[in-house]
């Protein structure tokens, strides 16, 4: 039998923690509680969550720190939770390395259903029975994008990546030379609840640039007052 997936919740409101905690156990998901940022670096080596439910406002170490502190050297799935909803705040939990952003107060529908389309994207696809003529898989000189295992090699070496970046630059590959607005990135990638928020693609165009280099072949290349394309020479 699978072992169950781990959630770490790191909260300092008990109440509200332990409101996500049972609705995530009633999913069948491993909830583990803590209420500061210092507990919750210490249990990311113990609990070994799959995702980590992060609170921003913190005792001691904010949430932001923790972010920073966890993105610099695991990659392991972080939905931000904060009552702050200004597009300063979530494009910085964002740049810091989260995966998502939810606001306070929120509907717990809605919160597992994130906590499930975000495991979901971390996930491999299992490669048995899989048919090699459709695999999702894009290929330039020193660059091979897989969709289907979720994997970025660059320069003959494996590239960190996570989903959100990889189904940005995977899309953005398939179709060579061909500009996308970054309305029609967000519609593409995350879908109808960031519409508006177009900040969010310069953020993961900024992270994806920060780890892949302008080829002599091919580049991201901005399309000022548009939006991006990947050209190919």
């Amino acid at each position: 039998m699978a072992s169950k997936q781990r959630i770490l919740i790191v909260d300092d409101d008990e109440n509200i923690a332990e409101l996500i905690s049972l609705y995530l156990t009633k999913e069948c998901y491993e909830t583990k509680i803590v209420y500061d940022g210092e507990s919750a670096l210490s249990e990311l080596s113990v609990f070994k969550p799959n995702l980590i439910l992060l609170d921003l406002m913190l005792p001691g170490i904010d949430g932001y720190q923790v972010c920073r502190e966890i993105r610099k050297n695991n990659n392991v799935p972080i939905i931000m939770l904060s009552a702050k909803g200004e597009t300063f705040d979530k494009v910085l939990g964002l740049e810091l390395g989260a995966d998502d952003y939810i606001i306070k107060p929120f509907e717990t529908k809605e919160m597992v259903a994130r906590v499930k389309a975000v495991l979901r994207r971390y996930h491999m696809p299992q490669s048995i029975g899989v048919d090699s003529s459709n695999a999702k898989c894009v290929n330039y000189p020193d660059l091979s994008i897989n969709l289907d295992n979720y994997s970025v090699n660059y320069m003959g070496k494996n590239v960190e990546m996570p989903p959100k970046e990889l189904e940005l630059l995977y899309f953005l590959a398939s179709a060579p030379n061909q500009v996308f607005t970054r309305e029609q990135l967000l519609d593409n990638i995350w879908g109808y609840e960031y519409i508006g928020d177009t900040r969010t693609v310069d953020v993961h165009i900024k992270r994806i640039r920060e780890k892949i280099k302008d080829h002599v072949h091919w580049n991201i290349e901005t399309v000022w007052g548009i939006g991006y394309k990947f050209v190919t020479k």
